[in-house]
């Protein structure tokens, strides 16, 4: 029963925070992205590294941040897409610093510091393209209602997994997460398309029909995968979170594994369907 209210209280707070960042203004939402990139990025390195390269980590985190914050800049005063390259300077700082580092017995693990700008932090950056209209004006509730769109599919494939794993068993990926099933994927497929022809019917998500249940079939499978990937690592490493930050929940990387795909693959879906 503790647990359960652990778990009920800090979920809370969490979709508090959620909202608070998605729909008060831009700097508090600049403030919730930037706060994913740090958490999850130290996340992924303590996973990967342990206490190892810590000064090229700061640096990488650094990095990730200026991405974000130079895209931030474009999408709200137009900022010129050429002052991108402002964000190469701490990136060769950090390829200079490896040259130094004092653990280059190691240093085939020094590309996790790289991997970890391109799976974290390139993802999390692009999507305040879905915040912001071509006038610089910031709206949260797109970026909401694919929030709710994801949380859909994954609440589905967790009570679809549990009510009838046992009956239909099929593994997804069994060598990657064992608990994971077909009848999951496809529970979690339908209440995400579900949330989404809601979303559209009560003019929420302006979208014709067709598109918007396009857009949830992408994010679902692009969040599929992105939910087994992080598994992957975590299984790689032996962990069983990726963090303790939420407590009764994890880690930031266990609970936005998801989104890290499913935002990028909705930022395509609109923009080559003409819809962005």
């Amino acid at each position: 029963m503790k647990d359960i209210l652990i778990r009920t209280l800090s979920g809370i707070l969490f979709i508090g925070i959620m909202l608070g960042g998605l729909l008060v203004n831009k700097f508090l939402f600049a403030a919730l992205f930037i706060l994913m990139i740090v958490g999850m990025m130290t996340e992924y390195y303590r996973m990967t590294f342990g206490g190892k390269f810590r000064y090229s980590r700061i640096v990488a985190i650094v990095t990730g941040v200026t991405f974000f914050a130079l895209i931030f800049c474009n999408c709200v005063w137009d900022f010129p897409l050429r002052y991108m390259s402002i964000a190469m300077i701490p990136l060769l700082v950090l390829m200079g610093m490896s040259i130094y580092s004092n653990d280059r017995g190691d240093f085939r693990m020094f590309s996790h510091i790289y991997t970890g700008l391109l799976y974290i932090a390139v993802p999390i950056s692009v999507s305040s393209f879905l915040a912001f209209d071509g006038e610089g004006n910031f709206s949260g509730k797109l970026l909401l209602y694919l929030f709710i769109i994801i949380w859909s599919s994954d609440v589905g494939a967790y009570l679809f997994g549990v009510l009838l794993g046992k009956r239909i068993p099929a593994k997804l990926f069994p060598s990657i997460s064992p608990k994971k099933s077909w009848v999951g994927f496809f529970g979690g497929l339908a209440c995400s398309v579900s949330a989404a022809v809601i979303l559209q019917v009560t003019a929420l998500l302006g979208y014709p029909l067709i598109q918007s249940i396009g857009l949830a079939i992408v994010m679902h499978v692009a969040g599929v995968y992105g939910d087994l990937f992080e598994s992957l690592w975590k299984r790689t490493y032996d962990l069983k979170d990726s963090g303790s930050i939420i407590p009764g929940h994890g880690g930031l990387l266990d609970r936005f594994d998801s989104s890290i795909m499913a935002l990028p693959a909705a930022l395509v879906y609109l923009v080559l369907t003409g819809l962005l």
